[in-house]
């Protein structure tokens, strides 16, 4: 006989749990605690099984009876219904967070303790620069391969084709974790690496010391960016990297004993980087302490204070000085490298200012220490080159 749902409501807890049948496999089993839970029992490949259909009042006696039914045509399709359900619990964990930029912070905080900390802020960097921004909100599953490949576009038309490669690499496997977790079926990033001209490792375009003087005219007669000038200028006279000048904070500054320490995770190898400052370097940043000198990064972004300047400020300054082509702000280490080794500079004091690493000539412990005053001396006596080239145009 079926249950009514007078019978549901007065049911009452006993000294042990009891069922009360409604047909077909349905009953409700009332506990000695009072509680009330909907069950249905079925048989599947010759095996009794009982499906968790939820509690009451919760639950109504018609909405089981219907979820009953619905288990029913499961069975009669030989699905399990206890299957459909663990599926959709496990998709309702992933409910609300299928977004790319969702799933590419899960995936990223699986796997950051791998990596070093620079290499996770490079990461984090380029997701929340160049991809985020575009597809990070979509639904993983419902981004289309032209979606990313515009995202791509957008960096190949900046020229940062190095960047590109990785940005896809890791984009690709963001949707590998979506698909190995239910996310997603498929990944558009693998396919989409014949579209980008392959990136040629080749020497960025650079100036040699004869082109300096008039160059030099240029940018101080730049009417831009006081910021980005002052970078530019330090760029020359240091032989930072781009990335790692602009990364720079003030903390990193020690006018008293005129060092800058460059911590291990901005810097490509990984290492902490000591450089020495001229006296040339020391009254550039002097000269903008007061306009940024509250702020975290030396060389703040114009439209947001609390970021630093972006990959493209000194080139695009160099680009309206009509260097396009040229010369880039990478190029300025490849200047530097040439006129301090025909000069007869010490090759190992030339490659640690690069940051570079050179096992033959530099064994042991890499100690900043060892070559620093030599290092001192080279660099004062390049700014003050520089300033000699300077003054040929004026």
């Amino acid at each position: 006989m079926k249950l009514t749902v007078k019978q549901v409501d007065s049911s009452k807890p006993k000294e042990k749990d009891y069922k009360l049948f409604d047909g077909g496999g349905l009953y409700l089993l009332v506990t000695k605690s009072g509680s009330k839970y909907w069950r249905l029992k079925y048989r599947i490949d010759g095996k009794e099984k009982v499906l968790a259909i939820g509690v009451y009042p919760t639950i109504t006696l018609a909405e089981a009876r219907k979820k009953r039914d619905d288990a029913k045509r499961q069975l009669s399709d030989g699905v399990d219904p206890n299957k459909i359900k663990k599926d959709k619990k496990r998709d309702s964990k992933f409910d609300g967070s299928n977004t790319f930029k969702s799933i590419a912070l899960e995936w990223y905080e699986g796997r950051k303790d791998r990596w070093s900390e620079g290499y996770r802020n490079d990461m984090m960097e380029a997701f929340e620069n160049d991809v985020f921004p575009y597809i990070g909100d979509r639904p993983i599953a419902e981004i289309k391969p032209l979606e990313l490949l515009e995202v791509l576009s957008i960096m190949e038309k900046r020229g940062v084709t190095e960047k590109l490669k990785k940005v896809r690499q890791r984009c690709g496997e963001v949707w590998k974790y979506a698909i190995i977790t239910g996310r997603a079926e498929y990944n558009p990033a693998p396919d989409l690496a014949s579209a980008f001209i392959p990136h040629q490792r080749e020497n960025y375009p650079y100036l040699l010391a004869d082109e300096l003087p008039e160059f030099l005219s240029s940018v101080d007669k730049y009417q831009g960016s006081q910021i980005v000038r002052t970078a530019l200028n330090i760029l020359m006279l240091t032989g930072l990297r781009p990335g790692e000048l602009r990364k720079s904070e003030w903390s990193f500054i020690d006018f008293e004993s005129k060092t800058w320490k460059l911590p291990e995770k901005i810097m490509k190898m990984g290492r902490v980087h000591v450089v020495p400052m001229s006296d040339q370097v020391i009254s550039l940043l002097r000269q903008i302490q007061p306009i940024s000198g509250d702020y975290q990064y030396i060389f703040p972004s114009r439209t947001n204070h609390k970021k630093h300047l972006s990959e493209m400020a000194i080139n695009t300054m160099i680009g309206r000085m009509g260097y396009r082509g040229r010369a880039t702000g990478h190029g300025f280490r490849h200047t530097m490298s040439t006129i301090l080794h025909e000069k007869g500079f010490n090759t190992a004091w030339i490659e640690l200012q690069l940051a570079h690493v050179d096992k033959n000539s530099i064994r042991g412990t890499y100690n900043h220490a060892l070559y620093l005053e030599g290092r001192r001396e080279m660099m004062q006596w390049y700014a003050d080159y520089i300033d000699e080239l300077r003054s040929k145009k004026k």
